[in-house]
This record gives C-alpha cells, structure tokens and sequence, in this order.
C-alpha cells in the first residue's frame, strides 16, 4: 500500500488529469449528464427536492450529502434571502449551506423600468446636454456660417443634412413631415413677384385660415350653443392658428434667401446678406424655449444696443426682450412683478426715502440696485447730457444677467429631474412610459429627441426591441439616439419592464461582492472589513454600467476584485490570460478554461453575461440555476467524488485532499471544531489525543490557537507543510507499511521537503508545529 503523502501527491502533483479522470467515470459521467441535461427543467423548490438524482448529485457537490434526508431543513436554506445577513442561511455557522443557496436562484431577479445606473447616467446624459446645448448651438452656427458662404445652388444647401437641420430649426419648419419640393419652390420664389410660388401658395392659405378664424369667433358668440359645439370650434381656432404660423415660416424662409427660381444664384451674390445671416443665426438660437448660453450672449447684445439708443423709459420698456432681460437679471421673475412695477422701480429716485422702491418696494434690495442702474428721471425723461445707463451700469446689470438666466431653467430642470426619480420607479410597462409626461419628456431630451415632434409609435417600437436581434426595428433605424434610448430601459417584446441587462446578474454581483469581502476581512480588522465593503459597493455599481467584455478587462480595478473574490492573487495572472479565458468554450473540454486545474476561472466566466462577441446579453433564464451554478456544481461534484474514491482505499488521503481544499476558508478555530475532518487533520498533526474533545469547546479553540497560527492557512506552501505531516503522522498511527519517507526517497515527492526531514517527522507521535 502506498503511503498517505504518496497516494496524495498521485493525485494533486496533476489535479486537472485526476479531476477528468474521476469526471469520465461511467456512473459520474452519466450523473453529471442527466444533472445538465434536467436542471434547466426545474423551476420550483419542490421539483428540486422531489427529484432524487438531482437533489442528491447537488448535495454531494457540495459536502452535504449526510443532509440529504433534511429536506425540510434544505428548504429553508434555499428560501433564503441572501442579501439578508439575518436570513435563516446566513445564520448558519456551516458556510457550505450558504454557498449551496447560492449556487440557485429560486428568487426571481427584480424587474424595473431602469437600474440606478441606468436612471443616473440617463439624468447624467440630460444634465450634461442641458450644460452644453449653447456651446452646441454655437458649434452649428459656426458650421452653417461657413457652409452658407460657399453655397452656390438651393440643391447644395438642402442636400447638407447639418444646413438643411439648422434651416429646420431657425424658421420653425417640421423636419418629420416636410416636402423637398416645397422648399425648394419656396426658397427659389421672389416675394415681390406675386405671381411668385410662395406668395401664390401661402398668402391665400393665411387668408383664407384667418377668415375661418373670424368666422369662428362670430359663431361663438352665439349663446345657444352646446359646449362640444364651442370645444369643436375653438379646436379648429387653434388648428387654423397653427396652419398661418406654419404659413408665415414659410414666408420668412423665403425672404431668408436669395436664390433664383432656378435655384442659382445671381452673379456676386451670396446665398444670404450678412443681416439675413444674422437673423438667420438668432432665430435658429432663439427658437429653444430654453435660455441657452448662446442665447443668453444674443440677449447681452440686444440690451447693449436698445439701451444705448433710449431716451425715455417707456421706449427702452416698449421691448419685451428688454423688459425680460431686467427682470431675469434683478430675479423679478415672479408674477407678483408687472411692466408697471419695473417702470416705477426705474423712475425712483434711490436717494429719495419717500420714492417707490422704499414706499411700495420696502427698500427691497434688488428694487434699489435696479434704479441704481439707469438713470431715468420721475417723468422717465433723461435731463440733458445724461444716457440711460453709463457702461459701468450697463456692465453691471450685465453681470446680473449672466449670472441668473438660467435661473428658471434650472428650477425647472430640478422639478424634472425629480418627478422623473419618482415617477420612473411606477413605470411597469411601455404604455405607463408613454403616457407619464415628466419621463417621457427628460427620456427623449436626454438624447437629443423632441417628445414633441417624435413619432408615439416609432418611440414606442424602439423600447420593445430585442436589442439582442440585429434584424430589431431600433437597428434599421440606424440612428444611434433610438438605439441608446432603447438601452436606457428593460422592457421586454410584450412591453412589460423586465431585469436589467447587465455584464453580471444583480445576484452574481452580490455573490461576488460577499466573497470578496470575506476574503479581505477574514484575518483583518474592522476598516479592512469597511474598505473592503466600500470597494464591493463600487464594484456593484460600475458592474451595472459595463456592457461589453472589452470594457470590463480594461478595467484592472473590476478583474482584480473578481480574481480576488475567488481567492486568486492578480499578480500570479500573466498578461493575457483573462482575455483566454473568457475567449473559451465552457462546454469544450479542450478549450483553455478548461485545461486549468483551478476550476474558479471556470465559474468566474460563467458568472458573467458575455456573448461570443464580448457584448453582454441577457442571462440565461431557464431553471433555477445560473450558469455559474451548474458550472460550480459539477465541479465541486467531481472534487467531492475525488476525494471520495482516494479515501477509500486510504482514509489519510480523503482528509488531505479535504484539509487543501478547505483550509483557506477557515478563519476561525470554531469552524475546525465544527468539521469533523478538519478537526481529525488538525489533531493527527499536532498529536491531539481524541479524549480532548470531552473538554470544553472555548477551551478547545483556546488549543487550536496555541498549536496553529490560522493566517498560515492562507499560504498554499504552509498548508503543504502540514498536510506532510500530518500525512507521515496518520502513517504512523494507522500502521501503513510503505512509510512517507521511503516514497519520498524513492522519489515520489515534489514537496520540497528533505528525506531527512520527513524521516524524523515518522519518529513523532506527539509534538508541536
């Protein structure tokens, strides 16, 4: 008979050909084919437990298979909710319950409209468009400017989609619903032809919309009719508004311009005048109900120029973009605040205590700084040689403006912002998507989509796209606004809100994230445990955001936590090897991941949700265990079965294979003494007679710890160590004829132990480290 140490160097000295040898076995092959082949099959509690040949593969995977009979018990270990350190499971001192539930997924993962990644980078996405829609309009303007100068023809201009987009913006013209013919025709019309195909097709159509309108509010003033019949009329009002300002947009693009009616240009002469240019420039800024940056700059230039001319206050008023600008710049935006009351503010004298701004205004200080800056008299007169405001006054009041006219934007932006965070939260389908107005407006906005002009329809085949299926409606769209649109939310093809799709599923990300912490903070102290508990709530979060195989390996801070959740030093991962891995068939015994004796790598790949191209795609849904899971079962199945063989011809090398295994998992003396074969390693090397176990369990884990520093367990060349002694000592004490020192001298060790060494460890039956 081999000795204990020799029989187990066979083994692990070339673990990945013992572990497919034990795997080929007849009765293991056929176990493991019908667990695979019957797994995805169950999709409760019960069928699991009621199904022998599965129940009893599992348990034996992982060590339990003594429990079998406990289903009871099993039930509630698999009930358990695992994000809950009070769960039954998570109260179990024995952690191969914990991880045996873990290794299933009986509870459904959670379906939402959005994950919080989702939802923060859409608002991040709004937000920063928000931010930079003046710098946006600037960069188009530019672009137009120059383009404009170098038209030579009506078809150049509207065949460039960014001029054609700029033109669409400025004079208001839908870009959806528009007919090239009819811009055409009215871009080459001369207005003062009126035989002119503008002036021909657009002045009759006001007229006649106008004398609809008037005819309408004649109608009204009967007193007899019902109110469906004045709703109907006042619809139509508002219809034939809207077709004479369609109408008049019309009539200004073609005054914008100056081409021929064959399109050409005349000799010398551009596609527009500076002025036209300029006109051009400020309605494409203006048209945003927004107030943008650029915007804000055209309103700076409007105020210097109508100030500079103003001789009486109601002619500087007399302008509503005037009047705005002060009152945005003095936060006198509340309705409380009318025309008159700026009038009065800039007729006070600030140095009169009886005068408006203190007698009404109550000395309210932006009242004050107000009529500080102009220099209007009681009558709104200006006395001889004085101007409306001096340059420092207009500077000043400039500042202010700058300052606050974004103000109401903003706030706005804010009330959006929040009633999206609530409203989205409710959002269980497509229909509730459509008809909420505070998600539907920030949703498209955030990718550059007018909710006002955008197709319900189109918007809504987007969302239930398969974005899986590249022959999908949002893929022959070919426009990457609906495609981001459609990755912002989780609905399914019935139009139902479905799980997330992320790199990992939110229960392998907190699988990982309670590994990894275990493994940081087994031996460390309390700020090991909270830093290693900050790193996995960053590593939950930037998971969620991680949609490709190639973004996930960029990130060596993401790969490290993975490897040393898992127990794997990064820095032992040669350079390379991560992308192999995750290159490999899992289901091809000949592929890379599979020819390594670690069998983690093999659960780490099958924990994430890559396709063959590296794109993450929705987990596999079928049954109750992921892929992770299956993959983790049948190995830990075939390690178990491993050990099981090996013991039965040496019950020495069963505990061996068992204490490598388990070693790095102790942290505690208490979970030796809760293992029974962990216990009976430790009392064979250390010399333990069995009658200590009568002692008092405080004091037996006061012995552990005299006889055995448990850090060293995390060090593979320590636990080698002393799986060689204990080796040498079970020879001993079981009488087995063929001595480890004779193997070894023999040449039948790798350990690196001296022959020596060894023979002076068989002369030991007691004895310390």
């Amino acid at each position: 008979m081999l000795s204990t140490y020799t029989s187990y160097n066979l083994i692990t000295k070339d673990l990945l050909t013992s572990l497919n040898r034990v795997s080929q076995e007849n009765y293991n092959a056929r176990e493991a084919a019908y667990y695979r082949e019957n797994i995805g099959k169950v999709s409760t509690v019960d069928e699991f437990l009621d199904d022998y040949r599965l129940y009893n593969y599992a348990m034996k995977a992982y060590g339990l298979e003594d429990m079998a009979y406990a289903k009871a018990f099993m039930r509630k270990v698999l009930e358990s909710d695992l994000t809950d350190d009070n769960s039954f499971v998570n109260m179990l001192t024995d952690t191969r319950y914990r991880t045996f539930a873990q290794s299933f997924s009986f509870q459904a993962e959670t379906a939402v409209a959005q994950s919080d990644a989702q939802m923060d980078a859409l608002i991040g996405l709004y937000t920063a468009n928000v931010n930079g829609a003046g710098s946006a309009q600037q960069e188009e303007t530019r672009y137009y400017n120059i383009m404009i100068d170098s038209v030579t023809n009506v078809d150049q201009m509207l065949r460039n989609d960014r001029m054609r987009d700029y033109l669409f913006t400025a004079f208001r013209i839908d870009s959806s619903n528009y007919s090239y013919e009819t811009l055409r025709n009215t871009l080459t019309s001369d207005l003062d032809d009126p035989d002119s195909y503008a002036n021909q097709t657009f002045l009759p159509a006001i007229a006649q919309y106008e004398a609809n309108i008037a005819d309408a509010k004649t109608q009204l003033q009967n007193t007899s009719l019902t109110s469906a019949e004045k709703a109907a009329l006042n619809a139509s009002i508002s219809s034939w508004t809207s077709s004479i300002n369609r109408a008049a947009n019309y009539l200004a693009l073609a005054a914008a311009y100056n081409f021929s009616t064959d399109g050409t240009l005349p000799a010398g002469t551009l596609a527009q005048t500076a002025e036209q240019k300029a006109a051009t420039n400020e309605a494409y800024v203006l048209q945003d109900t927004r107030v943008t940056s650029a915007a804000a700059l055209l309103n700076k230039a409007h105020f210097e120029e109508a100030v500079a001319t103003a001789t009486t206050v109601t002619e500087l008023l007399s302008d509503s973009r005037v009047m705005n600008y002060i009152k945005v710049a003095y936060e006198l935006t509340g309705y409380t605040i009318v025309d008159a009351t700026i009038k009065n503010i800039l007729t006070s004298d600030p140095d009169d205590p009886d005068s408006y701004i203190y007698t009404i205004g109550k000395g309210d200080e932006r009242y004050v700084a107000l009529a500080k800056a102009f220099n209007f008299q009681a009558d709104g007169t200006l006395a001889d040689g004085d101007v409306a405001q001096t340059a420092d006054q207009t500077a000043s009041v400039n500042r202010r403006y700058m300052i606050h006219y974004n103000d109401v934007d903003d706030a706005a932006d804010a009330k959006l912002i929040s009633e999206y965070k609530t409203a989205i939260g409710d959002v269980t389908n497509v229909k509730e998507f459509m008809s909420s107005t505070s998600v539907y407006k920030l949703a498209l906005q955030a990718f550059g989509l007018d909710p006002s002009t955008e197709s319900a329809w189109k918007i809504k085949n987007v969302l239930l796209s398969d974005l899986n299926d590249p022959r999908s409606y949002v893929y022959q769209l070919k426009d990457s606004r609906y495609l981001e649109l459609a990755k912002a939310f989780n609905f399914d093809d019935a139009g139902n809100i479905d799980v997330p799709l992320m790199a990992q599923s939110e229960a392998e990300i907190q699988i990982v994230s309670k590994a990894y912490v275990i493994e940081k903070s087994r031996f460390g102290t309390a700020d090991d445990k909270e830093k290693a508990t900050e790193e996995a709530s960053y590593y939950a979060a930037e998971m969620q955001k991680i949609s490709s195989l190639k973004e996930f390996l960029a990130d060596s801070r993401l790969v490290n936590f993975v490897l040393e959740a898992n127990a794997i030093d990064p820095t032992t991962v040669p350079e390379g090897f991560m992308e192999e891995i995750f290159a490999s068939d899992l289901d091809d015994p000949d592929s890379f991941v599979n020819q390594q004796a670690n069998r983690s790598y093999r659960s780490i790949v099958a924990s994430f949700n890559f396709d063959a191209d590296g794109n993450v795609e929705h987990a596999n849904k079928a049954g109750v265990q992921t892929d992770r899971g299956i993959y983790q079962t049948l190995d830990y199945y075939v390690r178990q079965a491993m050990e099981t063989e090996a013991g039965e011809d040496n019950a020495g090398v069963r505990l061996a294979l068992y204490f490598e295994r388990s070693a790095r998992t102790i942290s505690s003396p208490y979970d030796i003494l809760a293992d029974d074969a962990l216990y009976e390693v430790f009392k064979i090397t250390y010399g333990i007679s069995d009658d200590i176990g009568g002692a008092d369990i405080d004091a037996q884990a006061e012995m552990i710890e005299r006889y055995l520093d448990l850090e060293d367990l995390q060090d593979p060349e320590k636990v080698q160590k002393m799986i060689v002694k204990f080796a040498v000592l079970f020879d001993v004490e079981n009488n087995v004829e063929t001595s480890a020192a004779v193997s070894i001298l023999a040449g039948g060790s790798s350990a690196g132990i001296s022959a020596d060494t060894l023979l002076s460890m068989a002369q030991l039956r007691t004895g310390g480290a």
